[in-house]
């Protein structure tokens, strides 16, 4: 899908998962999920980076995410930027 050259939605996102990758990757210890969010975070970004994404499968990402990583206090700010990133693509039906 095309037209996401120049959107605002899409730098905000990308910028929000790139801090939380960074953040991520110096937390000290151990975090069992960290290769899963990991994982999620970089197909996250290439969703992004490939044109406008599909609002049910970024989503889909943050509850992966977040539930990686969710428990680590840390990284809240960090992910609270990726979800309000996410929010910007469109509410859910219902207004949820």
């Amino acid at each position: 899908m095309t037209g996401a050259d120049g959107d605002p939605r899409v730098a905000e996102l990308r910028g929000a998962v790139a801090r939380l990758r960074r953040q991520l990757a110096v937390l000290p210890g151990e975090l069992p999920d960290r290769a899963a969010a990991d994982e999620e975070l970089a197909a996250l970004d290439a969703m992004v980076s490939h044109g406008l994404p599909e609002v049910p499968r970024l989503r889909r990402s943050l509850l992966l995410i977040a539930g990686a990583v969710g428990s680590v206090s840390a990284l809240s700010p960090a992910l609270s930027e990726v979800r309000a990133g996410i929010d910007r693509f469109g509410q859910l039906p219902g207004g949820r």
